[in-house]
């Protein structure tokens, strides 16, 4: 995936943190001004496939229609985005986003790239540049290649090769971060597919994924029914 993007690439690797980091006027964060420049496709608008019983968007309107469903796969996401890791919850952020927009998702792309951004001192512009071209985004290089990892998962698993895996660890990613990363991109293959499968809505207004972006807590303890604002 490519977009033109007049962003500077700063010469120095972008960090990407465990809490929301303060942002000064040069953050590039620009919210709630946009949504992230990034081409998505066109947004699902014939309502859900299905009638559920909540107005909440993406995956949350879908927790609350299954609640049985929704406990293990907010486990699933609470481990591998928010447990302990020597990958910092921004960098997880990042992969789902990464995976997310090559996937065309918006809702999970906008929520990711919003959990990501506040994360990073270089705010959204850092999700643009990587979702532009990966090469030459300002990441360090073992997290470039964990996102080459990603991207060859989101083609298809036989995609990741021996040099992918190589070329991770010579980078200096252990094994339980190319583990990781692998399942991150997988769950959010599955995730995409699940809320774009049923044709759930997603905002455009990025407000809506800003708040929930600021929160430090995991996503088990974000309630989700339908009782519960977006």
């Amino acid at each position: 995936m490519t977009i033109a993007l007049a962003i500077p690439v700063r010469p120095d690797a972008v960090k990407l943190t465990d809490t929301p980091v303060s942002f000064g006027d040069s953050s590039g964060m620009e919210w709630p001004a946009r949504p992230p420049a990034v081409p998505l496709g066109d947004q699902t608008s014939s309502g859900p496939h299905i009638t559920l019983e909540t107005n909440e968007p993406g995956i949350r309107g879908l927790f609350g229609y299954r609640p049985e469903t929704a406990v293990p796969l907010k486990l699933l996401s609470e481990v591998l985005l928010c447990g302990d890791s020597t990958l910092t919850r921004g960098e997880r952020e990042l992969i789902a986003a990464y995976v997310s927009a090559l996937n065309r998702c918006r809702f999970c792309f906008y929520t990711h790239s919003a959990f990501a951004a506040v994360r990073s001192s270089d705010g959204m512009s850092v999700v643009e540049l990587v979702c532009a071209d990966l090469e030459t985004a300002p990441l360090e290089d073992k997290l470039k290649a964990l996102l080459r990892i990603a991207a060859a998962v989101q083609e298809g698993g036989k995609s990741v090769t021996a040099r992918h895996v190589t070329d991770a660890r010579d980078a200096g990613a252990t094994d339980v971060e190319i583990h990781d990363t692998v399942l991150i991109a997988a769950a959010f293959c599955m995730y995409n597919r699940y809320v774009d499968g049923l044709a759930t809505f997603a905002p455009d207004d990025p407000s809506v994924y800003l708040a929930r972006a600021k929160m430090t807590d995991g996503y088990v303890s974000i309630p989700y029914g339908p009782q519960e604002g977006g």
